[in-house]
């Protein structure tokens, strides 16, 4: 419509809608200036809050300079205002959205480029926070922030490279795959410079020495040394040097002395204390923590062995490797480094020597030479196989029979207390009743590591000792019966009630038609889901090896971070599982028809799978 005082096409009012798009560019750069210390819910908030505002803002502007030019506008908006009104969601509203859409993404465009460009200055390095003291662990002032001597070195290490320390969560034993997968740029937490790591990884100039210090409890007198601990329990962390002397002890004693490692740096002293060990060897930083201050406990010998620990690096960061290195020298020589161990109270005599000499080649260690001619030799497919073949042993007569035995028992202690626990539910008076509908909610409602590390690490705080063979059954069968409850709460409720009737009737008490009648119908009603549990509790078996457990899992885990085969072995520890379970479901398939009501099962002469059971006739 080309009237007077009218825009005369639909370009000239873009014209003043651009004039709007300079502020709102601004608006993005300083909103998310402002925001970068915020939260990401903060962030995010904050600047939706700032689209709408500039939007609106710059929508105003447009229009006001809009009105001066044209007046014929100003008097048909006062006139059509009603009308807009009425119109609002369907036009308006899309407008406003499709601006903020535009906003918004303009702001997620310039924190992607800001992001990017902050972690190509950041010095990304992977730890355990669970490694405890004095590595890496949460400030027990403030567990939301990480400390540890580790956190100092390799603060001053971003310093002397001008970039910034980040730290990157991973659990110890994938620290080095996890850097081999560039999650982080470097690995540091207490990494021990071993032939085998150097196949895999570079390691910098060593950054700490130390040995392998023993303890045992302050009245213990026979134990001065390794050579004294057989026919002992002894206790040390996982895949660690002290775990390969001990291997190497219990060769030399023909066996006679068992071994039990720990994920975990503080639970062996607490098991030392509680009698469950007879000595721990461990890192000397570790003892001097967990062990020297406890007083029912002592060292005892002299330093055992030693060791280096090293930063690793991928073995294409050449420039890297080269860059810590000078920077480590930079802080030996500046003395940050020795004020750091002195902070954390582990400077010693053996790093006093290495700072000393790390001009001069560095020596291997004797006792690992054998060991890592074995395990960082390059093989070829026809040795690859042998080597898989070589861990069935390990796998099938080692970690298989003790899952299988704790998962046979765990599910044994199920059935009958879930049995009972049903039961009481639905029979007993009510105090009982609502006693066992709390136990189960309970035992449902929480973690079954949990459950684990109270029965294990807490019932000796009031004088209960199990071992864990003991705990892990009892474990899994507490956690299974909750399930194993509902299940044949279930089975005995779909059992029409006329039976129950009929059978008090006929002069049977309550119990009798409960053991003759009912139960036996709901038994065969719940195989399906109790095969289910079963299963579920033979693949959770593998949570005890957090209790010193050796089952199957742990045995995997033992072998591949042996020999960083996590491919190889795993598919034979998955394939293991799988065939220890299919007889137990053939087996409950055979029952469920056996038990069936409206089929006969006969054996017939042509056996079928396992020799168990025949087609329905």
């Amino acid at each position: 419509m080309n009237q007077r005082g009218w825009p005369q096409s639909h370009r000239a009012t873009e014209r003043f809608e651009k004039t709007g798009l300079p502020l709102r560019q601004f608006a993005a750069l300083a909103a998310f200036e402002f925001s970068r210390g915020f939260s990401t819910h903060g962030r995010l908030g904050f600047l939706f809050l700032v689209a709408s505002a500039t939007i609106e803002l710059s929508r105003r502007y447009a229009t006001r300079k809009l009105f001066l030019r044209y007046p014929a506008l100003k008097r048909r908006a006062k006139v059509s205002r009603r009308s807009a009104a009425k119109n609002w969601p369907g036009n308006h509203t899309s407008e406003w959205f499709r601006s903020c859409f535009k906003f918004i993404a303009l702001c997620l465009c310039v924190s992607v480029a800001m992001t990017v460009s902050a972690h190509a200055q950041d010095l990304r390095w992977g730890g355990d926070a669970e490694g405890g003291a004095p590595y890496l662990l949460p400030d027990p002032k403030n567990p939301r922030r990480i400390i540890g001597f580790e956190i100092d070195l390799m603060d001053s290490l971003g310093k002397q490279l001008k970039r910034k320390s980040v730290f990157v969560q991973n659990q110890w034993d994938g620290l080095i795959p996890g850097l081999q997968r560039g999650s982080y740029e470097l690995a540091v937490n207490g990494i021990e410079i071993t032939d085998d790591r150097k196949e895999q990884v570079n390691f910098s100039i060593p950054y700490y020495v130390c040995g392998e210090q023993l303890s045992v409890r302050a009245t213990e007198n026979s134990i001065n040394s390794i050579a004294d601990l057989k026919g002992k329990t002894v206790g040390t962390l996982k895949f660690s040097l002290a775990h390969r002397l001990l291997e190497q002890a219990k060769k030399d004693f023909n066996g006679a002395l068992e071994i039990r490692s720990y994920e975990n740096q503080n639970n062996p002293y607490d098991d030392l204390t509680n009698g469950r060990l007879q000595a721990v060897l461990m890192d000397w930083p570790i003892a001097v923590y967990y062990s020297k201050p406890n007083p029912k406990l002592k060292f005892t010998g002299a330093i055992i062995g030693e060791m280096q620990y090293g930063i690793a690096v991928r073995k294409d960061d050449a420039e890297l490797l080269k860059q810590v290195n000078e920077a480590l020298l930079a802080l030996i020589r500046s003395g940050e480094l020795k004020a750091i161990y002195d902070k954390w109270g582990i400077w010693n005599d053996e790093t006093d020597k290495l700072f000393a000499k790390l001009s001069q080649p560095e020596q291997k260690s004797d006792a690992l030479a054998e060991f890592t001619q074995t395990v960082s030799a390059k093989l070829t497919w026809r040795e690859r196989l042998k080597r898989y073949w070589g861990y069935l042993p390990a796998l099938l007569f080692v970690g298989a029979p003790m899952t299988l035995l704790i998962s046979v028992l765990g599910m044994a202690l199920a059935i009958a207390f879930g049995l009972a626990l049903a039961l009481v539910n639905l029979y007993a008076p009510q105090p009982f009743s609502w006693l066992a509908r709390a136990y189960v909610e309970l035992f449902r409602g929480t973690p079954l590591l949990i459950q684990l590390y109270l029965i294990f690490y807490g019932l000796p705080n009031i004088g209960i000792r199990l071992s864990p063979i003991v705990a892990a059954v009892i474990g899994l069968g507490l956690n299974y019966a909750a399930y194993e409850a509902e299940n044949y709460r279930a089975g005995i409720q779909a059992i029409p009630r006329g039976q129950m009737e009929a059978a008090l009737s006929l002069g049977m008490t309550r119990w009798q038609s409960l053991r003759h009648i009912i139960v036996p119908q709901a038994m065969r009603l719940v195989i399906p889901p109790v095969t289910n549990d079963f299963i579920a509790l033979f693949k959770d078996s593998s949570i005890v090896s957090v209790i010193t457990m050796v089952e199957l899992t742990k045995v995997y885990g033992q072998l591949a971070a042996t020999y960083y085969d996590y491919i190889g072995a795993g598919i034979l520890t998955a394939a293991i599982y799988f065939l220890m379970g299919l007889p137990f479901v053939r087996l409950a398939r055979w029952a469920e028809n056996r038990l069936a009501t409206d089929k006969r099962v006969v054996t017939t002469s042509k056996k079928r799978w396992l020799g168990v059971g025949a087609k329905p006739v």
